[in-house]
């Protein structure tokens, strides 16, 4: 399956690429590939360079359950 494609011009603040969401994680950029590959966390591409993408507020929401007690 095909990782979604940011087809219409997104506003890029909404997105982050491999190594800032990592960074936002505090996760090595190949645990965010790895994740990507067993479809544990939506993947998009940008549509000119083809580079991952992830919405910021996607992660936001992920951070928010894993801190959650």
């Amino acid at each position: 399956m095909l990782p979604n494609v940011v087809n219409e011009e997104p506003n890029l603040r909404e997105y982050l690429r491999v190594r800032e969401a990592a960074k936002l994680l505090g996760i090595h950029p190949d645990t965010l590939r790895r994740w990507e590959k067993s479809n544990r966390l939506p993947t998009y591409r940008h549509p000119v360079n083809r580079y991952r993408l992830y919405r910021r507020d996607e992660l936001e929401r992920l951070l928010q359950k894993v801190r959650m007690p």
